[in-house]
């Protein structure tokens, strides 16, 4: 078995492997990594490992710096799922060792793999984070059936009460990115540029598709999700401000959004990580999606603890606070600078 880094000329190849793959994400595909070096400037390192002249394994790797200007290896950067995927488990050990000593030759502060499922590894772990995963009914009717049923009747009350309507276009990823700003800044964290969504829009193609809320030709919600073989992931969403309160619009939102996926002959809904006891992870339990660990693992190499830059932190509760009071227009400009040092 002969592992070495990818080369753009193994792109196809390795995004066939990626789709044939049961632990395949859409964050293995390679445009995903291109997107983040064309837009945040990370440069992609990926391995690749081969038997003879057959692919058998794909690490997905990105050199990031961080707001300490260090070096650290993160597979996936901006994405919520990553690590080693391969024939089997020696394949995927092979991978994280030349991944491994990669980190240790540039002497980085760390390696960070966002692995989905446990990749059996004795490194440091972190269990902040979980994912939810929802298999679709065969008919559209079913969708709002297998709700719970408070979750139910928000949803149908945006639909009879409030006449809401999803539409479909890529037109409307300007309104979505403009929501995602507001709400980024009401959380106090800092969102991503217009580029990056564009970039990812032109990269992914049809597999990238925007749906918008409207109630009178208002806009209220907004998400970007991807497909993925036979996968909807709800990715990147926003919302107007008092929308769901007035309306319920992320209630119907999400229950039409499933409806759209079941039309398309989508088998599975993937509503994204969420921090576990944060408000989004409290909305997706309450949609009656089942939360699944996310199984994160640290090779440390300069770094002596955990990265802690997160809402969990209390250290960083004083940083959400100024970053709320700033003006909109303010987090909008200061977003793209500091998303890069946010992977």
């Amino acid at each position: 078995m002969q592992v070495r880094l990818s080369k753009p000329t193994d792109d196809g190849l390795r995004n066939e492997f990626v789709c044939s793959l049961t632990k395949g994400t859409f964050f293995h595909l390679s445009g995903w990594g291109q997107a983040v070096e064309d837009v945040m400037k990370h440069k992609r390192t990926d391995w690749l490992a081969f038997d003879g002249d057959e692919l058998v394994g794909v690490l997905p790797l990105t050199i990031c710096r961080s707001l300490r200007r260090k070096r650290n290896l993160i597979s996936v950067p901006y994405g919520v799922y990553g690590g080693p995927i391969g024939r089997d488990r020696d394949v995927e050990a092979a991978l994280f060792r030349a991944a491994e000593q990669q980190a240790i030759d540039m002497n980085a502060g760390r390696l960070e793999l966002r692995c989905q499922h446990d990749p059996g590894f004795d490194l440091p772990a972190s269990d902040l984070y979980a994912t939810f995963i929802q298999d679709l009914p065969d008919e559209v009717e079913q969708v709002m059936k297998e709700m719970p049923k408070k979750a139910r009747a928000e949803a149908r009350k945006g639909r009879n009460r409030h006449g809401l309507m999803l539409e479909e276009g890529r037109w409307y990823l300007d309104d979505m990115v403009r929501l995602f700003h507001r709400n980024k800044r009401s959380l106090g964290s800092p969102a991503l540029p217009l580029t990056w969504f564009r970039t990812l829009m032109e990269c992914f193609g049809q597999d990238a598709v925007v749906h918008e809320v409207r109630r009178e030709g208002e806009p209220l919600s907004a998400v970007l999700s991807f497909r993925f073989r036979d996968q909807l992931l709800a990715y990147y969403s926003g919302s107007a401000d008092n929308a769901d309160r007035q309306y319920s619009a992320s209630n119907f939102q999400y229950m039409a959004l499933k409806e759209w996926a079941v039309e398309q002959g989508i088998r599975t809904f993937d509503l994204g990580r969420s921090r576990k006891g944060a408000g989004a992870f409290n909305f997706k339990v309450h949609q009656g999606l089942e939360p699944q660990d996310l199984h994160y693992r640290y090779r440390l190499v300069t770094d002596t603890e955990l990265p802690s830059l997160n809402p969990s932190n209390p250290k960083t509760h004083k940083l959400q606070e100024a970053w709320r009071k700033l003006p909109l227009s303010v987090t909008t400009m200061l977003s793209t600078p500091a998303s890069r040092l946010l992977p």
